[in-house]
C-alpha cells in the first residue's frame, strides 16, 4: 500500500519497541501501517548509514545526497506532503514515526541534516510557493535528488530574525541578492536554499520575503565552519554578492517571509524535539546495559541506588517532555496553533538533552570521557539543541509573551 511496506521483513529494533510504551500512542493512533513505516525507517539506518558513521565524523562530511536519496524513495522526505508532489500524503503521526526512528542514527548530524530538508526548508514552500517552485524544488527535494539548506541566521543577527540585513533588491524581473548567511547545514553540499532576506521598504516584520535560491550561482561562496559537534553535517558560512534570481522565485506573497518563517521555526522546533526525546531514552537505556555489565568493587555499578535513581528520575523527565511532545502533535492534527507548546518543548529538551547527555556519561566513567563511545559523541552533538533552533533565551521571551509578561516597552537603560 505504502512505498515503505517492501520492507516489512525487517524486525523492529529495541528502540521502536519502547516507543510503544507510551500510552500517549493510542491519541495518535499508532498502528501497524506506522510499525511499517518504522521498520524502513530501521533499515535504511542499519545498511546505509550507521555502517559509516564513525568515518564520516572523522571525515567531517557525509554523502548527503545520496543518504537522502535513499529516503527519497522510500518516501520518507515527503511523508505528510500531496502525493502530487512525490509526498506519500499521510497524517503527522507518520512523521512523529519517522523522527522518532531517526534517533537510531548513530550521530545527531545526520538526523539534523535530514530534518532540514523535511521540516525546516520544505514547510512554507509547501503551504505557499507557486506550482513553478514547487514543481522546481519541492518534487525533487521530496524525492531526495536536491539537497536543501536554510538561510535565516546571520553574523549580526541569529535570534533577532526581525533585523536580518541581507537584502533582495529587484531589478525587472530579478532580485539581486547581496549579504550572508551563517550556520547554514547543508550549505557546502546543498543544490538550494530557502532564504529569508530583505524584499521592500517597510517594517522589519513585513519587508521579508522567502525566497528559493538555486546555490551554484555566479557570487556565491562559502566557508565551511568547524564546530565543537554534529562533525559530520555540513555546517557553513554562505556569502552573496550581486546574485540574482528570478523575483518568481518568491514564496507566497512578498513581504511575508517574516510570518511564514515564524510558522516554519515550529515545525523545526517539534521535528528536534521528537528525535532527541527518543535519543535520550537510548542513552539511557544504553547507559543502564553498560552499568549491568560494568564492575566496580566486585559487583556490578548498577547496584548502586545513586546510579539506579538518577536513571529513574532522567527516565521520567523523558516520559514526560513525551507527553508534551504528543500533546503537541495532537493540537497540531487538529488544525490548531502549536506555538507556545512547541516553545515549552524546544526550551524542555535542550535543557534535559544536556542533562541526560552529562549524567550518563558521568557512569561510564573514562569509556565515557573517550571519543569511542557514543555517550561522549552524544554529548557534543546535543549541545546545539539549546542554540539551534531559537535559544533558550528566545524561547524564554517567547513563553514569558504568551504569559502577558513582557513589558510594553524596555525600561530606559538609563533608569536600570
Amino acid at each position: 500500500m505504502f512505498k515503505f511496506s517492501k520492507f516489512a521483513s525487517l524486525s523492529l529494533n529495541k528502540c521502536s519497541k519502547e516507543v510503544h510504551t507510551s500510552s500517549l500512542l493510542n491519541a495518535l493512533r499508532f498502528t501497524q501501517e506506522h510499525d511499517e513505516l518504522r521498520k524502513t525507517v530501521n533499515k535504511i539506518i542499519e545498511k546505509d548509514i550507521n555502517p559509516y558513521v564513525d568515518k564520516w565524523e572523522e571525515q567531517r562530511t557525509y554523502p548527503n545526497r545520496e543518504v537522502f536519496k535513499k529516503f527519497g524513495d522510500a518516501g520518507l522526505l515527503g511523508i505528510t506532503r500531496s502525493t502530487k508532489y512525490g509526498g506519500l500524503g499521510l497524517d503527522y503521526s507518520f512523521h512523529v514515526a519517522f523522527l522518532e526512528e531517526l534517533s537510531n542514527v548513530n550521530c545527531a548530524a545526520i538526523p539534523n541534516s535530514i530534518m532540514v530538508q523535511t521540516d525546516m526548508t520544505t514547510p512554507a514552500l509547501e503551504r505557499f510557493g507557486s506550482e513553478e517552485l514547487k514543481q522546481e524544488f519541492l518534487v525533487p527535494s521530496h524525492a531526495g535528488e536536491m539537497v536543501s539548506c536554510i538561510g535565516v541566521s546571520e553574523n549580526q543577527g541569529g535570534s533577532d530574525v526581525a533585523n536580518i540585513i541581507t537584502k533582495a533588491e529587484r531589478k525587472g524581473d530579478e532580485l539581486i541578492i547581496n549579504g550572508g548567511k551563517m550556520w547554514t547545514t547543508n550549505g557546502v553540499q546543498g543544490d538550494w536554499m530557502c532564504m529569508l532576506a530583505i524584499t521592500r521598504e517597510g517594517p522589519p516584520h513585513k519587508n521579508k520575503s522567502l525566497i528559493c535560491v538555486p546555490l551554484k550561482l555566479p557570487g556565491i561562496t562559502c566557508n565551511k565552519i568547524q564546530t565543537m559537534g554534529n562533525n559530520c553535517c555540513d555546517t557553513t558560512e554562505i556569502f552573496f554578492e550581486d546574485v540574482r534570481v528570478p523575483a518568481k522565485n518568491i514564496i507566497g506573497e512578498e513581504g511575508m517571509g517574516f510570518i511564514y518563517q515564524m510558522q516554519q521555526f515550529q515545525d523545526e522546533r517539534l521535528a528536534l524535539c521528537m528525535t532527541a526525546c527518543s535519543a535520550m531514552a537510548r542513552y539511557i537505556r544504553d547507559t543502564a546495559d553498560y552499568c549491568k555489565e560494568r564492575k566496580a568493587f566486585g559487583y556490578p555499578i548498577i547496584q548502586n541506588q545513586a546510579i539506579q535513581f538518577t536513571l529513574a528520575e532522567l527516565q521520567t523527565e523523558v516520559e514526560a517532555l513525551k507527553a508534551l511532545l504528543y500533546c503537541a502533535v495532537a493540537k497540531k492534527m487538529e488544525g490548531e496553533d502549536v506555538t507556545l507548546l512547541a516553545t515549552m518543548a524546544k526550551l524542555k529538551c535542550g535543557r534535559l538533552l544536556r542533562e541526560v547527555t552529562d549524567k550518563c556519561l558521568q557512569f561510564w566513567g573514562g569509556m565515557g570521557y573517550s571519543s569511542d563511545t557514543l555517550i561522549s559523541r552524544a554529548l557534543r552533538d546535543g549541545r546545539a539543541l539549546s542554540i539551534a533552533g531559537g535559544t533558550d533565551e528566545i524561547m524564554l521571551n517567547i513563553i514569558s509573551k504568551f504569559m502577558g509578561l513582557l513589558p510594553k516597552s524596555k525600561p530606559n537603560a538609563s533608569k536600570c
